[in-house]
């Protein structure tokens, strides 16, 4: 059903946006921080159910168009790889930002993980918090149809499962960090260079990621 360099690239790209500290797992982290592990365990949850929401919508969105009309499927690809190449440039250009800023993270990028108050459920919270992310949207929307074998058919079910994979990642990369909740929150605080790094080879990562797919041949 799928292509095996296309899928040995996807698990790549996944694994290395899954250990990534972005938003959604400095969201867990300031959870667990606030509430504990079982706090940030909840929240981890939630925010799987969150993504889920977002793979099987985009799935019965998305799966019509790129299974009739292979002139969308192109369009889509070529779109997605221009947005991933989009999001490395921004990454580059947020941690060279974060550097003349003397490591201060930009406002609403990424939340206090030694201040953030806790809450009554931290389920429904990390559900709305990923669900209602167009972020997490137009991610899903452009990364996953790259890895889309359209001439194998089930368009839907590679989207569904590609997606969940994707999901299942990043939640087996939050629950590492709430087991590691204290020493990555003293990390990810204390280290601008630790940011600044992750954010600049993450970046560097996407782009070359975007530039193959867009150059590579349409399955």
């Amino acid at each position: 059903m799928f292509d095996s360099t296309k899928l040995f690239l996807f698990l790549t790209a996944a694994v290395l946006l899954a250990v990534a500290p972005g938003p959604g797992m400095l969201y867990v982290l300031a959870r667990s921080l606030a509430g504990g592990k079982r706090e940030g365990v909840l929240s981890a949850l939630g925010t799987f159910l969150g993504g889920m929401v977002h793979v099987f919508a985009a799935a019965l969105g998305i799966s019509i168009v790129l299974a009739k009309s292979a002139l969308a499927f192109a369009a889509v690809k070529y779109m997605g790889a221009a947005y991933l190449c989009f999001l490395g440039v921004r990454m580059i250009v947020d941690a060279r930002k974060e550097q003349a800023t003397t490591g201060t993270p930009s406002a609403g990028t990424e939340p206090d993980v030694g201040t953030v108050r806790p809450v009554r459920n931290p389920l429904w919270q990390g559900i709305a918090t990923e669900a209602l992310n167009p972020k997490t949207a137009l991610f899903f929307l452009s990364f996953i149809p790259q890895f889309v074998n359209r001439e194998s058919g089930h368009v839907f079910l590679q989207f569904v499962l590609l997606g969940t994979l994707s999901v299942f990642l990043n939640t087996s990369a939050d629950l590492i960090v709430i087991v590691l909740a204290e020493p990555l929150g003293n990390l990810i605080r204390s280290s601008a260079v630790f940011r600044r790094r992750q954010r600049t080879v993450t970046g560097a990562i996407m782009i070359g990621l975007g530039i193959y797919l867009a150059t590579s041949e349409s399955k």
